[in-house]
């Protein structure tokens, strides 16, 4: 779990891709997103995936992708299987499970290497009400420290003999209840003392209040955001005027 669980956690990292402004790598990955969209075959969609692979290579996170991919297989098997019994047609159920990878892969690239910061930035750019960024940006900071508490919790049932891999499905879902009521109270608690942090930071004294840290976009940022632009375009152009496409 924690294993499939590195694949959408945050890692800070001193590549190219890390560096960039956290508003240039939500352009390449939302260009991403709507690019796996606009194909319509099997075959354009792996190339588009293969460009994918290619920037987590230089962004260093071919091997969290990776996790990612592992991740999503069994959700698009499933996709697959699906679609073909009700459509009973190869490609297009193919295209559909394939699309779902596409898809998650994008939008992991963003959160893998775009710190909560950055995040919270973003949002912010995006004029955003300042309760729901708090709100967005701690639910992401907790998903890690979350995941470590439920990988703790069902450690320390194991060791007091609860056997979570044997029975049938309900009495699997009945020896869950001792993981999730201690993980509910630790969130409770946890929440609390996130509460009382708040207050004694005045948070929401002041109606507009400045950040730390001020990002800039540089000539290199400029740079590779119009070459993101321009590989979508060609892309767009190429996938609907020069490629052989076949409707699914």
């Amino acid at each position: 779990m924690m294993w499939l669980s590195g694949g959408f956690i945050f890692r800070r990292g001193t590549s190219v891709y890390h560096t960039l402004d956290p508003r240039v790598k939500l352009l390449i990955s939302g260009l991403m997103f709507v690019t796996t969209l606009l194909v319509r075959s099997v075959y354009e969609l792996v190339m588009v995936l293969a460009f994918m692979i290619a920037v987590a290579a230089v962004a260093t996170v071919l091997k969290r992708v990776a996790r990612t991919m592992a991740f999503t297989g069994t959700f698009s098997v499933f996709i697959f299987a699906l679609n073909f019994i009700f459509t009973r047609n190869l490609e297009t159920s193919l295209l559909y499970s394939v699309r779902f990878v596409a898809i998650v892969v994008s939008t992991s690239l963003f959160f893998i290497t775009t710190s909560p910061d950055e995040l919270e930035q973003v949002m912010k750019a995006f004029r955003l009400p300042r309760d729901i960024v708090f709100a967005f940006v701690t639910a992401v900071r907790f998903i890690p420290v979350m995941m470590l508490d439920t990988m703790q919790i069902m450690d320390a049932q194991k060791s007091r003999g609860l056997e979570l891999e044997k029975g049938n499905v309900l009495r699997r879902v009945r020896n869950m209840i001792p993981i999730l009521i201690p993980l509910v109270v630790n969130s409770v608690v946890r929440s609390g003392e996130l509460a009382e942090a708040m207050e004694s930071r005045a948070y929401g004294a002041v109606p507009k209040p400045t950040s730390l840290p001020e990002y800039k976009t540089s000539v290199k940022d400029k740079a590779v955001a119009v070459a993101a632009v321009v590989l979508f375009a060609l892309a767009a152009y190429s996938f609907y005027y020069v490629l052989p496409v076949q409707f699914p």
